[in-house]
């Protein structure tokens, strides 16, 4: 498999650096600092009097046709600014989850995309054949990763063709990304780019494959022929504690990739949190990878400036209810709930906790939206409505109620969807 499931954890240190002997000079990319449970870094945004967007991003679910028989067609997320362009766009390639592909839900990597938009991108995210929504079937090639990857660049590349002929998008300024398989996929889609494509970059990028022996040397050799046969200049992106990937494996596979010219940059950015590979669907993670991906896309002429103000989800304010750490003031628990609420508190402060008056509760951590994470796990209890009870280092608890009904319903409204299951969540009644 090549996307896991996050487990709980904590925040190690975390710092970017660069490869020095690479093809592709990257100026300024700059170091994000330790990281630590009491401490979340920020990007700082002067967006005052920029353009409003909403904070579902004018999201549009559409459906890409992958050949002119239109027969077969693949569920795609978009998000825009508002206007009508022509906008610079990024593709952007899921990952794969265990299991069926089509029961993985639609990919929606929203941290990504608010940054994106806030630049003025459009953002697009298909779920390729058989994965999700779309038709077709997942095109697995045995152990043949190489063929695999091309395979999947073929959905890719139906998707730069399609939404490259549309009137708010501009064709000649796209970037391709991808997370873990999207990451591979991304790659192997850099051997046929279309000529408007100026990047590509790769989170994380491979297939995992435990059942294939010597899958590490196929996946190694997928590179090395991607990479003896494109001329996109691409961007690389690998932590140390990758669940998926060992440091010494990810540095093979940039080494193969690089092998014959291409013209890469690997930024191995250390330990993330207790899972690098969950780095670029988590909101704590954007200012860890958006430093040296700002300094790719000027590089290669693409645009970087903050365009648009973007909305994020409310956070409800503090009620003073009770400290933090009194886990006995928690309302409606028994042991077992006390017992999830201690767990809770051992969590990175982007975490939520969630409760219900019949005592069913749920944390979770991490994702785009924690908030919206707890209040829906904390309600498939089927114990009726549930209530934030604390939210990062704050409890936001009221007598009578939970959180404000209105920050309450704006965390179930942006329920999260297939690329915030990053999270880590547990929930019991």
């Amino acid at each position: 498999m090549s996307l896991k499931n996050m487990l709980t954890g904590c925040m190690a240190a975390c710092a970017l650096s660069v490869a020095q002997a690479d093809p592709l000079a990257i100026a300024n990319i700059a170091a994000a600092g330790p990281l630590s449970k009491a401490h979340v870094p920020n990007l700082e945004y002067h967006d005052a009097y920029q353009p409003n967007v909403a904070a579902d991003l004018n999201e549009q679910i559409i459906r890409i046709p992958v050949d002119a028989s239109g027969s077969v067609t693949l569920e795609t997320t978009i998000f825009k600014p508002n206007g009508s362009g022509p906008f610079p766009m990024v593709v952007f390639n899921h990952g794969k989850i265990p299991g069926d592909p089509r029961d993985q839900a639609r990919s929606r990597p929203i941290a990504f995309a608010r940054e994106f938009v806030r630049r003025g991108y459009l953002v697009v995210a298909p779920n390729r054949e058989g994965f999700a929504g779309s038709g077709g079937t997942y095109q697995q090639a045995g152990c043949d990763v190489e063929r695999n990857g091309v395979a999947q660049a073929d959905d890719v590349a139906a998707t730069v063709a399609y939404m490259s002929k549309q009137p708010y998008v501009d064709a000649q300024h796209v970037v391709v990304a991808g997370s873990s398989h999207g990451g591979l996929t991304t790659m192997a889609y850099g051997v046929n780019a279309a000529p408007g494509v100026r990047g590509l970059i790769n989170f994380s990028g491979g297939l995992r494959q435990d059942a294939c022996s010597g899958w590490q040397n196929n996946l190694t050799q997928a590179f090395e022929t991607y990479g003896q046969n494109t001329q996109v200049p691409s961007l690389w992106l690998y932590g140390d504690n990758d669940s998926v990937w060992t440091p010494s494996l990810a540095a093979k596979m940039y080494a193969a990739y690089v092998a014959h010219g291409a013209h890469a940059q690997m930024v191995d950015f250390g330990d993330y949190k207790n899972d690098a590979h969950r780095l670029v669907v988590d909101r704590d993670g954007v200012s860890i990878w958006w430093p040296s991906v700002e300094a790719f896309l000027a590089h290669i002429g693409m645009p970087t400036s903050i365009q648009y103000r973007v909305d994020e989800p409310s956070m409800p304010k503090a009620s003073g209810y009770a400290a933090l750490d009194a886990v006995s003031a928690v309302p409606f628990l028994d042991a077992s709930g006390r017992a999830g609420y201690q767990n809770f508190l051992k969590q990175y402060p982007t975490r939520a906790f969630a409760v219900s008056d019949s005592g069913a509760w749920s944390w979770a951590e991490g994702g785009d939206n924690p908030m919206a994470l707890a209040i829906q796990n904390c309600e498939k209890e089927g114990a009726g409505t549930c209530h934030l009870y604390a939210v990062n280092d704050a409890v936001v608890w009221k007598d009578g109620h939970g959180a404000t009904p209105a920050a309450t319903a704006q965390a179930t409204a942006d329920a999260p969807a297939a690329d915030d299951r990053e999270s880590h969540a547990l929930a019991s009644r």
